[in-house]
């Protein structure tokens, strides 16, 4: 699954994350090494940008295509120090206000850590630097992190940052690309005649403080397709008749019978009301009859390859 994942984040973001066309990454390899557009003194800084700038693509050149924003105290000609130490410090801080800026902006990164998203050779020099730090007693360091201190074998880390760059990737396209897909509201699923009386469920942001505005429409959803189909799907079933109306308003206790389910299986493929629907019970008192829809409701899932892992 998480090699599936990598192979179409990288897909994506090699195709449409960057300005002027594709930019094939390789993930962590490519985003850990093109960090800068350049190393350079303030002599070399003109033929600099005019030679490396134009060919080199940063991290920070996609997330100012995305976004239009740049860090906090960075550019996208950010330089290096030569320094090994003040290097490695630069980097940490750089992906320091990457995760925080990412944060800032609804990305849920709890698990990153800036050191995850070094190179294998800085890693080593910063755990270098920190316990050097450590020793010394230096305080007040803002480019640097003392807190916590993971110390990871080489294998382990590579392992770990690839997680880690992924899953920034994935939170980038979160927070920058999703928001920009529209969406029906909520009020246009329940237009047609057939769903007008049932109670409508809220689509503001803080009409719930359990479910997101996602998952009140996907409720809204199930509402729809459940009322519009019961009739349709079981008026010919001999284990209880049409089911009654009813308004889903959670995702547990509403869907245990598998009824809700399948009549948003039967809004799209309509051939296995004949063949799976027909044989359930629409009205379940014990656990064998929920548990004879369950495994009618799998069986129609793997009939039409919607290939999920579940187990009854």
């Amino acid at each position: 699954f998480f090699q599936k994942t990598l192979s179409a984040v990288k897909n994506w973001f090699t195709l449409f994350g960057w300005p002027s066309g594709q930019n094939p990454i390789a993930i962590p390899c490519s985003l850990r090494r093109d960090v800068c557009k350049m190393q350079m003194t303030s002599s070399q800084e003109n033929a600099s940008k005019q030679n490396l700038g134009k060919d080199t693509k940063t991290l920070y050149d996609m997330l100012f295509h995305l976004s239009g924003q740049l860090l906090p105290g960075l550019t996208l000609y950010q330089s290096l120090p030569h320094d090994p130490a003040g290097r490695v410090l630069q980097l940490h801080w750089q992906h320091s206000m990457l995760l925080a800026f990412l944060k800032s902006q609804g990305a849920s990164l709890p698990h990153v850590m800036p050191e995850f998203l070094l190179e294998p050779e800085d890693y080593k020099k910063w755990i270098k630097v920190q316990t050097v730090l450590k020793v010394g007693d230096v305080k007040n360091s803002e480019m640097f992190s003392g807190k916590h201190l993971f110390i990871l074998e080489e294998k382990i880390f590579e392992t770990m940052s690839k997680r880690a760059w992924t899953d920034v990737l994935l939170q980038i396209y979160k927070v920058f690309v999703l928001p920009r897909v529209s969406s029906p509201s909520t009020a246009k699923l329940l237009d047609s005649e057939d769903v007008q009386s049932m109670p409508r469920i809220k689509a503001e942001p803080l009409s719930s403080n359990i479910y997101s505005p996602q998952e009140r429409a996907i409720l809204t959803w199930l509402n729809k397709h459940y009322e519009r189909n019961r009739r349709t799907v079981w008026k010919d079933c001999q284990k209880g008749g049409v089911p009654p109306m009813r308004w889903i308003v959670n995702f547990d206790h509403d869907l245990l019978d598998g009824l809700v389910l399948a009549a948003q299986l039967a809004a799209y493929c309509p051939y296995l009301i004949a063949t799976h629907f027909v044989r359930m019970y629409t009205n379940p008192r014990t656990p064998e009859q929920f548990l004879h829809n369950s495994l009618i409701l799998v069986s129609a899932m793997h009939a039409v390859s919607l290939v999920l892992d579940i187990k009854v």
